[in-house]
Formats: structure tokens, C-alpha cells, sequence
């Protein structure tokens, strides 16, 4: 892992994190007719999708595998949010950004951003989620209520789904079409594919 930032690495991540931002925004479209669809479990559809949310983190560690540019990656994406798209939620989506980045960073920073497999991912979205359920869960009163499991559940399926894996998933696609050759995972894996 280099841990020097060139200008191309803090551009590649704010566009990841515009593009990001934008679909973030199409998300909070999905929320209300999934809602609709789930009946008297409606209320649960923020746990389904949240995962979608915070995929951005991953995404920007796998390909440049840099220190915090997870973190970053969902902070910008939440600034997009909410000074261009005008978020309902306001500044305080900031801090969700945030909570989220530490999240999914944290499985990275424990390899000491060195591991890039499948286990790494799939715990980058399990504690992006497990951090964002604890936050949530205290500002949305979740705590004690009849459903909690459930919920608990299915942010954490959310997380792992659509975090880790989908994360994974994009990340090696954008890298098979060589748009990726000059940042870190393209070189890592014409190393790879060299050896």
C-alpha cells in the first residue's frame, strides 16, 4: 500500500463519490414504493436498501487503497446529497456519511489495507452496518421495539449484500474494462495476472 496521494487519486475519488452521491439520491426514490410494497412491514424498507447506501467506502478503498478514502468517498457523497440534491434529512447526513465511511473502513484498516478478498469485503459491509444500525437505532428510538431482530437483520443482510458484495462485484468489473490500470487495483492485478 503507497500511502502518497497523487491528483488523480483525489479526482477518481470525488467522482466516485458524485456518482455516488447521485445514486444515493435514487435511492431515497426507491424507499417509498418499496414501503408500499412490504404492507405493515413498511416501516423495515430503510433496512433493506440501507446497504446501498454505503457502498461508495469499499468501492474507494478497493481501488485506491489508501488510507480513509472510505471515509472521504461517503462524506463528499453525502455532501452531494445534501448541498446539490437537497436532502430532506439536511447537514445531519453528514455525520450518517461518516458513521457509515468508519464502518466499512474499519475492516480494511484491520488488514492494515493490505487484504482485498472476499472475507475483507463481506466484513467492510457487515460493520458498515453495524455501525449504522447502532447510530439509527438511537436517533430513530428502534431500541425495545417489537421488531428489532428483524430489523437488526436485515440491515446487517442489507450491509453485507449490498456493501460487501456489490462493492467487490463493481470494483472488478470497472477493472476489467482497464479504466482502472493506473490506480492501485489495476496494477494489483496485472501483478497478478503477470505472475
Amino acid at each position: 500500500m503507497s500511502t502518497g496521494w497523487r491528483l488523480r487519486d483525489i479526482v477518481l475519488l470525488a467522482v466516485l463519490a458524485v456518482v455516488f452521491g447521485f445514486l444515493y439520491r435514487l435511492l431515497v426514490f426507491a424507499w417509498g414504493p418499496l414501503q408500499i410494497a412490504m404492507g405493515p412491514l413498511g416501516d423495515l424498507a430503510q433496512n433493506v436498501l440501507i446497504g446501498g447506501w454505503m457502498v461508495v467506502a469499499p468501492l474507494a478503498l478497493y481501488i485506491l487503497r489508501r488510507p480513509f478514502a472510505g471515509i472521504v468517498a461517503e462524506m463528499i457523497a453525502a455532501f452531494i446529497e445534501v448541498v446539490f440534491l437537497g436532502s430532506p434529512i439536511g447537514p445531519l447526513l453528514l455525520l450518517t456519511g461518516l458513521v457509515q465511511g468508519v464502518g466499512a473502513e474499519l475492516a480494511f484498516a484491520a488488514t492494515r489495507y493490505r487484504s482485498y478478498g472476499w472475507p475483507v469485503f463481506l466484513c467492510s459491509g457487515l460493520l458498515a452496518a453495524a455501525f449504522s444500525f447502532g447510530y439509527a437505532a438511537i436517533r430513530f428510538g428502534w431500541w425495545g421495539q417489537d421488531l428489532f431482530a428483524v430489523r437488526l437483520g436485515m440491515h446487517l443482510a442489507s450491509g453485507l449484500i449490498l456493501t460487501g458484495v456489490l462493492a467487490k462485484l463493481i470494483g472488478d468489473a470497472l477493472a476489467r474494462t482497464g479504466v482502472l490500470d493506473e490506480y492501485p487495483l489495476g496494477r494489483a492485478r496485472r501483478r497478478v495476472g503477470a505472475g
